[in-house]
């Protein structure tokens, strides 16, 4: 594999040196050494992303945009092969793509204090904001459906009736408890059909390690652009407060350690919603505290949903796994609720 990956991009003198790099889930990744250059190599999982294409279309095109229209801001593009392609295939192997590493860069894996999570927040906003004036016909869908929490309801409804009858009746409680959230989803559907909620270019997963910062802690640009496409702004601004708001993670049996820091979502305020204020329209305002509310009951059921299917999506690492993050999440979703009156004061 690597001698023809190698060769693809004209690297084929013998110097070249490859290491894993990074602890990414999906793709896999090289960093990638030649005559003084550092790379970044990654093999796209085409069992997630089924058009590798379509990846490859977005991110060229989005670099050609803000080459045009925003040449000083930093876009990690991918390096093209000696013959102009995006991507390299080898048969039995699957796609390649190569981009530049940059210099003095580094990604964090574990969010620590509300400095960086605006750092974040702002990359992210900023990234959306930017690309305000793109053509979003011509972006691809590269996972259909990701956020359509309409979809993961009914797929909720269908567990529910089709799942594994033990865990449907031992689960009865949590069932209830998130089937009397079910506004959510009504508002989801009214945002969608409201004219003022546009599609914006969206990278639909602003977890901390998708940032490069600086060796000073400042947030560079946003990276890992898979699931970059069109969507709304909810499905950004949601998945940080999901994931920067509480001290652990949706693997954490502990409910007790749930809470919603009151720092981390006014990082999330001062960082995203102060780039995005000057394009969201009124009606996109109003819904930035559903954002997180949004994202939370998605994660919840979809988390249910695989449990009382027996684990087939997620997969499980224990007896009990998918449970107790769908049980982690509505105890986050509790916890966020809480905040409205207090969180709702913060947006100017």
């Amino acid at each position: 594999m690597q001698i023809e990956i190698l060769k693809a991009y004209g690297f084929t003198d013998g110097s070249a040196s490859i290491l894993e790099y990074g602890s990414g889930l999906i793709n896999h990744t090289w960093r990638l050494s030649y005559k003084n250059n550092d790379y970044i190599l990654q093999r796209i999982n085409d069992n997630v992303f089924k058009e590798p294409e379509n990846i490859a279309h977005n991110i060229r095109f989005i670099a050609d945009y803000l080459k045009q229209h925003q040449p000083d801001y930093l876009f990690v593009a991918p390096v093209k092969t000696i013959n102009g392609q995006e991507m390299v295939y080898l048969k039995n192997e699957g796609y390649f793509r190569m981009f530049p590493f940059v210099k003095d860069s580094l990604t964090k894996n574990v969010l620590e204090t509300p400095g960086e999570a605006f750092e974040a927040a702002a990359q992210f906003g900023k990234f959306t904001k930017l690309l305000d004036g793109i053509t979003m016909n011509n972006l691809k869908i590269t996972i259909p459906d990701f956020h359509n929490l309409s979809l993961r309801q009914e797929q909720f409804f269908s567990a529910l009736k089709n799942g594994n009858p033990q865990r449907i009746n031992e689960t009865k409680d949590l069932v209830r408890e998130l089937l009397n959230q079910i506004s959510i989803v009504t508002q989801f559907e009214n945002i969608i059909n409201h004219s003022e909620f546009k599609k914006r270019v969206t990278h639909h997963d602003t977890k901390i390690s998708n940032v490069l910062f600086n060796q000073s802690g400042k947030g560079l640009c946003v990276i890992d652009l898979d699931t970059v496409m069109p969507g709304y702004f909810i499905s950004d601004a949601g998945d940080m407060m999901r994931t920067y708001l509480s001290p652990v993670s949706e693997e954490e049996k502990d409910f007790s350690k749930i809470e919603i820091r009151d720092h981390f979502y006014e990082a999330i305020v001062n960082g995203y919603y102060n780039e995005m204020k000057e394009v969201l329209t009124d009606t996109e305002k109003q819904s930035f505290f559903y954002a997180g509310i949004f994202m939370i009951y998605m994660q919840a059921i979809r988390f249910l949903t695989d449990y009382l299917n027996n684990d087939r999506y997620y997969g499980s690492s224990y007896p009990g796994h998918n449970l107790v993050r769908a049980g982690n999440q509505a105890v986050l979703l509790k916890r966020l609720l809480e905040k409205k009156e207090v969180f709702s004061t913060l947006l100017k």
